[in-house]
């Protein structure tokens, strides 16, 4: 999850609320109007923080209804539409994880295996060492190594190249060690999908979609590979660079692969964590470990944060937690939560934030969607 860096400018918010018709609310004790979610996408979109932002909130006791603000195109003035395509970013961590849980279910690897266990040589220089790491900790964030994407050059560059995952990793082992024990690495779940194929034959690409996209029915989520533009209907997704905003729609995500290439809706998003977090996609042993977090660097994630294997847990205001996963990549960043009693919502933002003020206005709108009327 990166949040490139980009300057406020402008924008008249223009909102949208659609109450969606996919299961009927009760008639009391359902909030109808949303004013405090509405009222935090606007903030995003008129302090010009992101041009667009829509959410979702699936709620198994009052339904499911979405909203928009801001614009989905700044040259043809299109409004932000719910029910787009996204590029969801480290969100894509969570599918990872699944997967690689799914076959310890199986008994197929252990979570304390190495990464030299299954990736020989891989991992092996003077300052890291494969032999010392256990995929649990690639999952968890605790395993050492840096971060490649840090190594990327953010001067768009890598816009168009495709990276094969050696060579990410290859990028990280020639980083200096992170100055904490715990910190965030897209490189670690670039190893976690080098070893599900190593144990499978088959990519996490193709595992996922079998195990977890094609049974929960999310036909609006799939990998694009080197497939620079987005499928459908989507939004243009934008970087503030040079004091203006600069389309950053089309590109080549293999940079994130099976760490953040993935391409989404919000719907499909609280399907997923709907599905995951209720049981459905792992046996109950597996989930609690998956679910079992140590604290996070809140330089890397947020403050309060706390991380699991491809999962965040942090608090709401009102009382308890969410658990779900955020995603950030040039031109878009995403949130997808559950909260108490499985409300599910889902953020998607045509631009990436990078200011902290704008990352806690993304986080506020998770908050406002999850905490509404308890």
């Amino acid at each position: 999850m990166r949040f490139p860096s980009f300057v406020t400018c402008g924008l008249a918010a223009l909102a949208v609320l659609a109450p969606l018709p996919a299961r009927a609310a009760p008639a009391g004790g359902c909030a109808t109007d949303h004013a405090a979610v509405r009222k935090a996408l606007d903030v995003l979109t008129s302090s010009g923080e992101t041009p667009g932002v829509t959410v979702r909130v699936d709620d198994p006791r009052c339904g499911a209804w979405s909203a928009a603000s801001g614009r989905a195109d700044l040259r043809t003035g299109r409004p932000m539409a719910t029910g787009e395509r996204a590029r969801i970013g480290s969100i894509t961590k969570s599918f990872t994880a699944t997967v690689v849980l799914q076959l310890a279910a199986e008994h197929r690897l252990s979570l304390d295996d190495t990464v030299d266990h299954w990736l020989p040589g891989v991992v092996r220089t003077p300052r890291y060492d494969g032999r010392r790491i256990t995929i649990r900790a690639l999952l968890r964030h605790t395993s050492g190594l840096p971060d490649h994407t840090d190594a990327i050059p953010d001067d768009g560059s890598a816009r168009w190249r495709h990276y094969e995952p050696a060579e990410l990793v290859a990028m990280a082992l020639k980083m200096d060690p992170p100055d904490r024990p715990w910190h965030y690495s897209s490189t670690n779940y670039v190893l976690a999908g080098m070893i599900v194929r190593k144990v499978t034959g088959r990519s996490v690409e193709a595992e996922s979609t079998r195990r977890i996209l094609r049974p929960l029915g999310m036909r609006d989520t799939y990998w694009p590979g080197d497939e620079t533009s987005i499928r459908g209907p989507h939004p243009r997704g934008y970087v503030h660079r040079d004091g203006r905003w600069t389309d950053y729609t089309d590109q080549d995500a293999s940079y994130g692969g099976v760490a953040g290439a993935l391409i989404s809706t919000t719907r499909d998003v609280n399907r997923f964590y709907g599905a995951l977090l209720g049981g459905r996609l792992l046996p109950p042993r597996l989930l609690a470990e998956m679910r079992a977090t140590v604290p996070a660097d809140p330089e890397r994630i947020w403050p309060g944060a706390r991380y699991g294997l491809g999962l965040i847990q942090t608090p709401l205001r009102c009382g308890g937690t969410w658990t779900g996963h955020a995603g950030g990549t040039p031109g878009f960043a995403a949130v997808g939560a559950v909260g108490p009693g499985g409300r599910a919502a889902a953020v998607s933002l045509n631009a990436d934030p990078d200011t902290l003020q704008a990352q806690d206005h993304m986080l506020d709108v998770v908050q406002a969607a999850l905490c509404e009327h308890r």
